[in-house]
C-alpha cells in the first residue's frame, strides 16, 4: 500500500496538479522502506504522469479553433518554436518545476516520437529520484 500511495502521488505530481512526491518519498526513506523500490516506484509513477501530458497533448490540437481553447496561436507557435529551439533532450528536464509539465505537453503536440519521449523523460526523472534518495540518506 505505501508503494502504491508513493505511485499514484508521483503520478499526479507529474500533471498539472500542484503535488510534490518528494516529500513522500523522504518520509517513507526515513521510515526505513527500500531506497531503491522507492525510487523506481517514483520514477515509474512520474513518468507515466507524463505520459499523460504527452498524450493530452497530441490531442489537445483537435481543438485549437475552438473559442475556449486556452492558448492563443500566437502562444502556440512561441511554444512550438522554444521546443525545436532547446531541441528534444530539453526532455531530460521535464522533472522541474513550472516547466517540466508544460515541456511534457509540448512534447506531444509536437509529436514527439513516444518511445524518445519515455526514455529521456525516465532518465531525467530517474536521475532527479536517485538525487533526492542520496540527499535524503546522506542527511539521516
Amino acid at each position: 500500500m505505501v508503494y502504491a500511495s508513493l505511485f499514484f502521488t508521483a503520478l499526479i505530481a507529474a500533471t498539472f496538479f500542484p503535488l510534490s512526491s518528494e516529500a513522500l518519498l523522504v518520509s517513507l526513506l526515513h521510515q526505513g522502506y527500500s531506497p531503491l523500490l522507492l525510487g523506481l516506484v517514483a520514477t515509474l509513477g512520474n513518468t507515466l504522469g507524463s505520459c499523460i501530458n504527452w498524450y493530452l497533448g497530441r490531442q489537445c490540437l483537435h481543438f485549437q479553433h475552438k473559442k475556449w481553447f486556452p492558448i492563443s496561436p500566437a502562444q502556440l507557435q512561441r511554444a512550438q518554436q522554444q521546443f525545436q529551439r532547446y531541441g528534444i533532450y530539453s526532455l531530460l528536464f521535464a522533472w522541474l518545476p513550472i516547466v517540466g509539465d508544460p515541456l511534457t505537453l509540448l512534447a506531444g503536440v509536437m509529436r514527439v516520437q513516444f518511445p524518445l519521449f519515455v526514455a529521456l523523460v525516465a532518465v531525467g526523472k530517474a536521475l532527479r529520484y536517485t538525487l533526492v534518495i542520496w540527499l535524503s540518506l546522506q542527511l539521516l
